[in-house]
């Protein structure tokens, strides 16, 4: 019998969206916080965590294993833009509470 997802006996998860990864890893690159404990508030595995982590800093992506255009030919400076820094500060706040 097939499972909710259509895999046989299968009780996972769906794929986190790449928002909620960027904005975890964020959390744990930019604030320093320990990735286990950040893991455990979010409610996902740390060892999922840890392999966004390894991802992004391997190569800018929490979503691939190919690295992201150079910052110069996408137009970015690899600094955190305004949105994201609001958006990262609403999830640290978001995590206290």
């Amino acid at each position: 019998m097939l499972g909710k997802l259509g895999f046989i006996g299968s009780k996972k998860k769906p794929p986190y969206g790449a928002e909620f990864r960027e904005g975890a890893v964020r959390i744990v690159v930019e604030a320093g916080r320990p990735a286990g404990d950040v893991a455990e508030e979010l409610g996902i595995n740390p060892g999922t965590l840890h392999i966004w982590v390894s991802r992004w800093r391997r190569n800018g992506t929490t979503s691939s294993d190919q690295p992201v255009q150079p910052a110069a030919a996408s137009g970015g400076g690899g600094r955190v833009r305004e949105d994201e820094r609001a958006e990262l500060e609403r999830l640290c706040r978001e995590m206290g509470e």
